[in-house]
């Protein structure tokens, strides 16, 4: 198992970042992936969070949608939408949100709803669900998507999301809500956000990638921390779990 795809490095360095975590709000799609994955290594003791109703889930196979029955056996408990979400994410008991993008900007703000203009869009997308809120009231939040330009953009099309706004201290001045995002975990490298600008900062490369291939993929100036590292490749306990238990068709692997 000493060949990885770049989904699955992905996949598993963003699993790495909810170690410690002991409640995470889990997305749809690639953050599924990643937190089941964090729940069988890193994190054990984690509570997976569906927007459905389900607190403390732990499936015995990779759940197909929030709304997928194997979330509900060997669940804590199982609530209406309206309390899971008055409970427990405005109650400030979410650790982390877990979150995809169809377009993110410089400072973390997702957009899930058009590509293009809102009223004749050329793509209309699910929405927020729930996204808006868990960027608002999770403690910190966590992004996985893949590197690209039509994902990496210098302006969104539509603002559904909130990271750090334009900035600076523009989100701090919402009220008293979570830090907002703290990494963007991509299939090429990791970046986090630099503590005064909000900006987001390139702090790792995943083997064989290279910064001038990173630039390629995001309509912005990249912003390299000067001590750029390189991710730990997947191990052969995570491709294993991936590859045999959470994902064997490949779905998201690939």
């Amino acid at each position: 198992m000493t060949e990885y795809t770049a989904s699955e490095m992905m996949i598993a360095a963003s699993a790495r970042e909810l170690a410690g975590a002991r409640v995470v709000f889990v997305g749809i799609g690639l953050p599924n992936i990643a937190c089941n994955l964090a729940q069988r290594t890193v994190a054990p003791d984690l509570e997976l969070v569906y927007e459905a109703g389900v607190y403390g889930a732990r499936p015995s196979r990779l759940p197909l949608s929030i709304g997928d029955p194997c979330l509900v056996a060997g669940a804590t408990s199982v609530v209406s939408m309206p309390q899971l979400f008055q409970y427990y994410l405005q109650g400030g008991l979410i650790d982390v949100g877990f979150l995809g993008a169809a377009q993110i900007d410089r400072y973390g703000n997702l957009n899930t709803t058009v590509i293009g203009p809102y009223q004749k869009p050329k793509v209309r997308l699910p929405g927020s669900g729930g996204a808006c809120e868990i960027a608002l009231l999770a403690r910190k939040v966590l992004i996985i998507a893949r590197l690209n330009r039509r994902t990496f953009v210098d302006q969104l099309d539509f603002l559904t999301s909130p990271g750090h706004l334009t900035g600076g201290e523009s989100r701090a001045r919402l009220g008293d809500y979570g830090q907002g995002p703290t990494a963007v975990i991509t299939d090429m490298g990791i970046f986090r956000f630099d503590e005064k600008t909000r900006e987001m900062v390139l702090t790792s490369l995943h083997p064989g990638c290279k910064v001038e291939a990173v630039q390629e993929r995001v309509s912005w100036p990249v912003w390299v921390a000067p001590d750029l590292a390189e991710t730990e490749p997947p191990s052969p306990a995570e491709l294993g779990i991936m590859r045999q238990e959470l994902d064997p068709a490949g779905r998201y692997r690939q």
